[in-house]
Formats: C-alpha cells, structure tokens, sequence
C-alpha cells in the first residue's frame, strides 16, 4: 500500500508540472488569448456585433427551417451548456477567486469576450466539414475538420491528437470529477452516501445514452434552462441585498487584476501572472472556448449554413462566462467568503450563498445546482466522447464507450480524486493546442465565408432558399 501511495504521490506530482507548463504563461495562456484575439480582428468584432441577433436566432427562434442535422440548433446549443454549466461555474471560480484573488475573475472575462471568437470559429468549422457517419448521423468537430480543412499529414495528425485528448478528457473533465462533486455536495448537504448518488447517476446517465444524440438534446433541451434560471434566481437575491458591496467589488476585481494579493501568486513568484494563469485556465475550464469540444455537439445541428450555427454556439460562452460566472464571483466577494479559508473551494460558493441568502437553505441551492450542473456536464462530454471515438475506430467503438463512460460516472462518486482534476487540468489543455493551431490554420476560409453570408443575411432572417440562392459560388 505504501508503494502505491508512493507512486501516486509521484505521479500526482509530475502531473502537477506538466500542467504548470501546458498552463504557463508562454505555452497555452498567450495561445489561448492570442488565437481568441487573432480571431476577433479577423471576423471584425463578431461578437460583439452580432450577439443580439444570434442571442435571438438561440433563443427565441429555436430552429432553422430547411436545415439538415439531427437535432435543432437550440438543443446543440444547450447541449454545449450542458457539458460546459456545470462543476467549473460554482467550484471552479471559487479555486480562482480562493487561490487568485478577484483579479482572477477580470481573466476569466477576458478569456469569455475573445474566446467568444473562438467558439464561433470552432462551431462554424465543425458544420462546415461534418460527416454523415454509418448511422446516418452528423459527426463533427476538431477530429473531423482539422483533417478535412487540412488536407494534409500535419492535419491529420492534429485530428487524431485532438480526439485521443478528448476521450482520455472525457472521463475527466465530463465524467470522474463531475460526479465526485455531486456526490460530495449530497453528502454535505443531505447526508446521502456516495455509494447512493454514484448509484443514481450510473442509472440515469446509462438511461440517456440509450438514446443518444437525440436523447441528450431532447434531456438537455428540458433542463438546462431550468437549472440556470435556479440558480441565477438565487445569486440576484444575494446581490440584491448585498447590493452596496457591488462597486467595491468590481474596483477589487479590476485593481487586482494586474497586482493581485494571492499568498500562493506570491509563493509562485508573481502574482499577476497566478491571478492570470488561474482566471484562463478556470476560464476555459468554465466555458472550453478554444477546446473544440462545443463544435462536436454544433456539427449535430439542423441548420442552413455553418454562419447561422457559429453565432448560436457562439452565445453558450457569453451565457456560460459573463452570466454564469458572474455571479458566481460577485457572491463570492460581495459576501465577504472568499477572503476566509482560499484553498476550501468546494465549499466556498455554498457557504457564500448560505452567508447571503436568509435562513441556512444557502447551501441546498449549490448541492442541487452542482447536481443539476453535473449531470448535465456528463451528459454532454459522453457525446463528446463517443463522436471522437467514432473517428478513432468507427461506430463500433460507440456502445463499448458509452458502457465504459457510464461505469467510471460511479467510480467517480465513489472515490477521492485529486489527481483525476490534475490530469483533467492537463488534458484540458492538451485538447486545446491541436485545435488552436487549426483554427489559426483556418482562419481565412472562416472569415471569408462569414463575410459573404453577413453581406447578404445581416439579421440571420433568410430562408434555406435565400441561403443556397446567395451562396451560388462560394463553397459549402
């Protein structure tokens, strides 16, 4: 036992500097902000100037009429929600906040704003090269169009990295750690064995899968606007009555963005580059922007051209990131709870709501969110999952994955898991390299196509019709 323990502590530890360095400041972080950064010039501040329409097109509108896929752009999107709403919104900000400061918040905006670009890029570029596999299905993402988009030996050596990063990320990011955290939180809050939730997660997340795609859409589509409108309900009640430390916590989060207080930024040498290096990576933890992962569930939707699918994948970023987290972070520092024990994230944002709201219900709110977010994270990272091992070995690696993936939601519960968040830490970001690179790759063809369509559809109101009509000679 001795040696096993060793040789975790070991392997715990040399995890720990691979992530350091895929995290530092000079690999991952400047590829991150300057892919997000490069974008945004190329496509002339897209997100900015088309958020309303394609907050409308995601939102109201719901579908596009006389698009081929397998399910509406809509349920793509909250698919995408689904797999990014989730532990890295409540747990993963207070780790920034607890570890970073305030000014780690500032980073994870920065990161949402030119990853926004991102997004769109990666969902348009998923679309755009997606196949129809043996099952007649849509398949799509990094795994597909960095080969497709490059068609050459370096392409297709970016698309098998990217999908082998992705299942090993699958059982990480979307699954162990997930499914630890909620049972962590039942357990805390409700007394509730882990052994009991790993129970009721293996069961329900088996029962989805069944269905596929379609059965995720059509779960993700019920819930996830459900979930978000809960919890957000109960962080405006907080801001509501903590509303005179607002402004001072936006002066914290700003001023301490370039200085910082983090005792740990301090031990590292510098803390403006922790508050930074937390606040990207909690950031692309948060809403994977630059990962590839939403352009999976985006290849999967009913749309009329990848221009239309791009802006609504774009808008999960800015309802992930600039909402979500949020308020996540001005609770955590309207009320004060951030500046007590900075290395007890896990429960840092439920003792935050339990300091705002009346009574001492605060922390239920966070146990049933986590739950809620969770889940809904496996969900969408078992997708994820399955469609880059249907790249690897075809549809007959699909039931096996999902069998696999629907085993480890219980292992997770059920076990301590520090160094599965270390390898989710590193894998996150081993993901978002290939796919960095493509998108640079891919960047001309991306915004010359998305200025060809808003030239003739500014307001994302034309037919299917109009659409082929005006996109005579340029190709699809």
């Amino acid at each position: 036992m001795s040696n096993i323990a060793d040789f975790a502590d070991e392997l715990e530890s040399a995890l720990g500097t691979i992530s350091g360095y895929v995290w530092g400041p000079w690999l991952l972080i400047p590829l991150l902000l300057g892919t997000g950064l490069y974008l945004t010039i190329r496509l002339g501040g897209l997100q900015f100037r088309k958020l309303g329409p394609a907050l409308r097109l995601a939102l109201i509108e719901r579908h596009d009429d006389g698009g081929t896929g397998d399910i509406s752009h809509y349920q793509a999107l909250t698919t995408a929600l689904a797999a990014t709403v989730g532990v890295g919104n409540i747990v993963g900000v207070a780790a920034a906040i607890g570890l970073g400061g305030p000014g780690a918040l500032f980073w994870m905006w920065v990161t949402a704003l030119v990853g926004m670009a991102s997004k769109y890029s990666e969902a348009f570029l998923g679309v755009r090269f997606r196949v129809t596999d043996a099952k007649g299905e849509q398949s799509g993402g990094p795994q597909y169009y960095l080969f497709r988009g490059i068609p050459n030996r370096f392409g297709l050596v970016l698309s098998l990295l990217f999908a082998v990063f992705a299942v090993l990320a699958s059982f990480g990011i979307g699954n162990m750690t997930q499914s630890n955290a909620v049972a962590a939180q039942m357990d805390n809050a409700f007394g509730i064995a882990p052994q009991i939730t790993g129970l009721v997660l293996f069961v329900l997340t088996g029962l989805v899968l069944i269905g596929g795609i379609k059965a995720i859409g059509r779960v993700t589509a019920a819930f996830v606007p459900m979930m978000i409108a809960l919890y957000l309900a109960c962080g405006t009640v907080i801001l509501v009555l903590t509303a005179g430390a607002i402004p001072g916590a936006f002066g914290m989060i700003l001023a301490e963005a370039f200085t910082g207080q983090s005792a740990m930024g301090g031990l590292l040498g510098s803390a403006f580059l922790y508050a930074l290096q937390l606040g990207v990576a909690r950031g692309i933890f948060s809403n994977e922007s630059g990962m590839g992962s939403a352009a999976i569930a985006a290849a999967a939707a009913k749309t009329t051209h990848p221009v239309r699918q791009g802006l609504v994948s774009m808008t999960q970023t800015f309802i992930d990131t600039i909402i979500v987290v949020t308020f996540t972070g001005l609770v955590l520092i309207t009320t004060g709870v951030w500046e007590g024990d900075r290395e007890a994230s896990g429960t840092m944002t439920a003792d935050a709501f339990d300091a705002g709201l009346p009574g001492e219900w605060g922390h239920y709110v966070v146990a049933l969110s986590i739950a809620f977010f969770a889940f809904s994270t496996i969900l969408g990272w078992s997708y994820y999952g399955e469609r880059c091992v249907e790249r690897l070995v075809g549809r007959r690696g699909v039931v096996p994955y999902r069998a696999v993936f629907t085993g480890m939601v219980f292992v997770g519960a059920v076990s301590q898991l520090t160094l599965v968040w270390t390898f989710a830490d590193v894998l996150n970001g081993l993901m978002a390299i290939p796919n960095l690179i493509g998108l640079l790759v891919l960047s001309g063809l991306v915004a010359r196509e998305t200025r060809h369509y808003l030239a003739n559809d500014p307001q994302l109101r034309a037919s299917a019709r109009d659409v082929d009509a005006f996109m005579v000679g340029v190709r699809k």
